[in-house]
Parts: structure tokens; sequence; C-alpha cells
């Protein structure tokens, strides 16, 4: 990375895990897979399938950092800490990583989520990047509790399926019995669309009205009209 680049998403926080069997332990918590490759976008929700924390989960030796809002990353740290109970694992920020973004280049991985969001990496700081809440919005992606809310918005209905959030092979976690039931009848009647403003709405999947819809979104929404 070259010497202060402009390429700190700044409202962005990294936590650390560390300690005994991490991967293990968010496994059975978050919903995509931990014990697979990394990075990965996940949700913590509620038991009843409602989206309450988004993030990225990246590898770092035996350690699990999650990629984060800023705003959210102490509520996010007492709420992994509930579910913790007596296991010998540190969560915490860590403040000399910050999370990167840039549209093109060769620098980090791309964005897990979808490929035209650019490219994040994690590493210390430099100067603030700009564009990327613009072109996010552009590609029609909602994330963040301002825009999925919290325990408001169930997590297939944040399209979280077609952006890679959900596994349906790994195994139990929070809310996981009917997100799987939504997904196996095919249940996703609302969904979270982004408006020409820039605004995120939850709208019928029937009639979205004024919505951007992009391709992958609207491939989706094809494909459950013909089940």
């Amino acid at each position: 990375m070259k010497a202060m680049a402009e390429t700190t998403l700044s409202d962005r926080a990294v936590i650390r895990l560390s300690g005994d069997d991490v991967r293990g332990f968010l496994q059975g918590l978050v919903t995509n897979n931990v014990l697979g490759d990394l990075p990965v976008w996940a949700g913590l929700l509620t038991p009843q399938g409602k989206a309450l924390f988004d993030f990225f989960m990246w590898a770092d030796g035996d350690d699990i950092l999650i990629d984060c809002e800023a705003a959210q990353a102490d509520a996010l740290v007492k709420r992994l800490s509930i579910y913790r109970l007596r296991r010998a694992i540190t969560i915490a920020r860590d403040a000399s990583l910050a999370i990167h973004w840039a549209r093109d280049g060769g620098e980090g991985v791309p964005d897990p989520r979808l490929a035209e969001l650019g490219r994040r990496w994690i590493a210390p700081p430099s100067e603030p990047a700009s564009g990327y809440h613009a072109h996010r919005l552009s590609l029609g992606v909602a994330e963040g509790a301002a825009e999925l809310g919290q325990d408001k918005t169930l997590w297939l209905e944040a399209n979280a399926e077609e952006l890679n959030g959900v596994s349906y092979t790994k195994g139990c976690y929070v809310g996981q019995e009917n997100t799987a039931r939504m997904h196996y009848r095919q249940k996703v009647n609302r969904r979270l669309f982004v408006l020409p403003d820039g605004s995120v709405e939850r709208r019928s999947v029937e009639a979205p009205g004024d919505a951007l819809v992009p391709e992958w979104l609207a491939a989706a929404l094809a494909e459950g009209a013909e089940g």
C-alpha cells in the first residue's frame, strides 16, 4: 500500500477475536461459514432471523478480524461477549488497523458480496477514501444499521442470499431456523431496495415502485417469479 493513500473507510472499524477456537465460536453464531476461506460477509441475527449487525470476517493467523461499522463496533463487541460465556476468547477493537477500499486496482480482494463493489483490505490507517458509499448505493447494495435496520429486517429481505451472506450447509446459528424456512419455501415477499435519491426502503417484491433494480437483484426477482 502506498504511503498516505486515500483508501481508508473512516466509518468502519476492526474488531479482533483471539484465543480458544474463535472460528468455532463464530460458526455457531453468524449466518456464513467461518471454517472455509475468508473474507466473507455475514450477519448476526435475532432468534427470529432479523438483522442486528452485518460485517465482514477476515483471517489473521488464528485470529479473526471483523470489519464492521465504527458506530456499531462497541455494541457488537458487547453482543459477542454475551455469547462468549466462559470461553478463553478476547474480543476487542483493534485501533491499529483500518478498513481500506479502492474501486479498482490490484490491492486487496474483491468485495465478497459483489465484485463490482471494488476491492477491500485491512491495514494501518491512511487518508480517508471518497466515493465508496455513492458507488455502493448505485449498485443497489444496502449495509449497516441505518439501511438494514436493527431487529426490523429479516436477513433474506436484506438480499443476503444474492450477496453471498448466508450459508445453508454450515449448520445452526442464531436465527437459522426462520432463515432456512424462508429460503426453502421461497417466502421472501419483501426486500430492501435502494431508491434514486440514495435512501433505502423495504418494499414489496411484486411492486417495488421507483426503486433501483440492478442486474443481480433483477435476476433474483425473475427467478423467484418463475418459481
